[in-house]
C-alpha cells in the first residue's frame, strides 16, 4: 500500500483534515503514488496506459487530440501537474481544489485527489468540454455500450422475472445482493483484468444488512451511484421496490454531471438503462416503466452536482448537499470511489471503527462496495487475521464487498 508512513509535514489536506484527528481514530496518512509496487502506483503506471489505448482503439480521435492524449499520459507518470487550459470552464473549481498542488509530482499527492484529476485532465484531449464537434461526446461511451450490448446485461434484464415470485424479505435479500455486488461490473477495474469480474460469489467482510433496512421506514432516500449499465440496473431495481414497498416515500438518485472514472453513471447512462428495461420483455419493462413514472411523478428525482466529481471527500462537501443528506432518512453510498470518499482514502487499520471515521457525516449513511482499493474500515479483527493470512490481495481483487451503516449521535 502506498504513502508516507508520517504523513506530509505541511498538515491539510495532506494530513489529518480538521476534526478527524482525536483519541478515538490512530494517526493515518493518506494513500498517495509514491511507493513502488502500491496498488495506487499501478493505477498510474499499469492502468492508465491500457485505460488511454483502449480510447483511442474505440474513438476515431484525429492526430492532435491523440498526441494531447499521449502527452497527458507522460506527464501523470513522470512529470509534475499542469493547470487546466484558461478557458476551461471549471478552472476556478480546480484551482480552489488543487492550491498547493500544482507544478508537483503526481504521485507524491494524495491518490484520490490525482487519480480524480486525472479523469478530468482526459475530458481536454477529447474535447468534451470546449466548443466544437467533440463538445458533450462522451469518451466513454463505446465501453457503456457494449456492457449494455452484452449477454451480461441481457441476463441481468431477465433475472427480474424472479422477483415477483419471491417473498417480500427474499425479494429485498436478493435486490440488496445484486445493489452490492453488481459494484464488480465497473469497467476501469475489468477493462485491465486478466480475466473477467469474479461472479458475485465473493464475501462479505461486513455486513450491517439488517440495521440498512431497520432505518428504510418511508422517508426520503439519497442514493449517490457509482457505475452504468449493469449497476445501475441493480440500483434501479432496489429503488423501484423501495418506492413500491413504501419503504421509500422519495428517492434522490445522484450521478455525475460528465463522463468520470470510465463507467460512472451519468444522467445519459441511467436514461439509456431505463430504455434498455422498457424494451425489454416481462418484469423488466414493467419496473422500467414504474421508474419513469416516479420521474414525471417527482419520487424519483436525478442530481448531478458538480461535487459528485470533486477530489475531495464527503467531509468538505457543500452546505446544499450536506443538508440534502441531513434531511434523508438514509443516504446511499455505491461503490469503491464513494467509499473512499466517505472514509478519507486513508492508510487505516481495517480495524479502525467505521462509525468512528464516518462520525463527521450529517445524517444516517450506508456503504455498498466492493473492495477493489487499499482502505477499508470497520472490519472484526478475526476477519483481518484471516483474510491477511489467505496470501490474496483481498483490499483490491474485487471479491470481497460490504455492507456498512453509521448513524451519527
Amino acid at each position: 500500500m502506498g504513502g508516507h508512513p508520517e504523513g506530509h509535514p505541511e498538515g491539510h489536506p495532506e494530513g489529518h483534515p480538521e476534526g478527524l484527528s482525536g483519541p478515538a481514530l490512530p494517526q493515518a496518512p493518506p494513500i498517495t503514488c509514491d511507493e513502488p509496487g502500491s496498488f495506487a502506483r499501478s493505477v498510474f503506471q499499469d492502468r492508465h496506459p491500457v485505460l488511454i489505448r483502449r480510447i483511442l482503439d474505440a474513438v476515431p480521435y484525429g492526430p492532435e487530440r491523440r498526441r494531447d492524449f499521449a502527452a497527458l499520459l507522460e506527464e501523470s507518470r513522470s512529470g509534475t501537474v499542469a493547470g487546466l487550459p484558461r478557458d476551461a470552464p471549471d478552472r476556478a473549481a480546480w484551482e480552489e481544489w488543487g492550491e498547493g498542488r500544482f507544478g508537483r509530482t503526481w504521485a507524491e499527492l494524495p491518490f484520490l485527489w490525482s487519480e480524480s484529476y486525472f479523469y478530468r485532465r482526459l475530458l481536454d484531449p477529447a474535447g468534451y468540454l470546449a466548443a466544437g464537434a467533440w463538445h458533450g461526446v462522451d469518451l466513454f461511451a463505446p465501453f457503456k455500450d457494449a456492457e449494455l450490448d452484452g449477454p451480461g446485461f441481457a441476463a441481468d434484464l431477465a433475472a427480474l422475472d424472479e422477483l415477483p415470485g419471491l417473498a417480500p424479505a427474499d425479494r429485498e435479500h436478493a435486490l440488496l445482493a445484486a445493489a452490492v455486488w453488481g459494484n464488480q461490473a465497473d469497467l476501469g477495474f475489468t477493462m485491465v483484468a486478466e480475466a473477467a469480474a469474479p461472479e458475485a460469489s465473493g464475501t462479505l467482510v461486513a455486513d450491517e444488512s439488517e440495521r440498512l433496512w431497520s432505518l428504510l421506514d418511508g422517508g426520503t432516500v439519497v442514493v449517490v451511484t457509482d457505475n452504468s449499465a449493469r449497476e445501475i440496473l441493480a440500483d434501479l431495481a432496489l429503488v423501484d421496490d423501495l418506492l413500491a414497498s413504501g419503504r421509500a416515500r422519495e428517492v434522490d438518485l445522484l450521478v455525475k454531471p460528465r463522463p468520470y472514472y470510465v463507467s460512472d453513471a451519468t444522467t445519459q447512462d441511467v436514461l439509456s438503462c431505463l430504455r434498455r428495461m422498457t424494451a425489454a420483455p416481462g418484469e423488466a419493462a414493467r419496473t422500467g416503466g414504474r421508474l419513469l413514472a416516479a420521474l414525471r411523478e417527482g419520487r424519483l428525482t436525478l442530481t448531478a452536482h458538480p461535487f459528485a466529481c470533486a477530489p475531495l471527500g464527503y467531509r468538505d462537501m457543500p452546505d446544499d448537499l450536506r443538508e440534502r443528506c441531513a434531511a434523508a432518512r438514509l443516504t446511499v453510498m455505491k461503490g469503491d470511489l464513494n467509499y473512499r470518499r466517505l472514509v478519507d482514502d486513508r492508510l487505516w487499520p481495517a480495524t479502525v471503527p467505521f462509525a468512528d471515521v464516518t462520525a463527521y457525516f450529517p445524517g444516517p449513511v450506508a456503504t455498498l462496495r466492493t473492495l477493489k482499493s487499499d482502505t477499508v474500515a470497520g472490519l472484526a479483527p478475526e476477519t483481518v487475521a484471516r483474510l491477511d493470512a489467505g496470501g490474496t490481495a483481498w483490499r483490491t481483487s474485487g471479491t470481497h464487498a460490504l455492507v456498512q451503516v453509521t448513524v451519527p449521535g
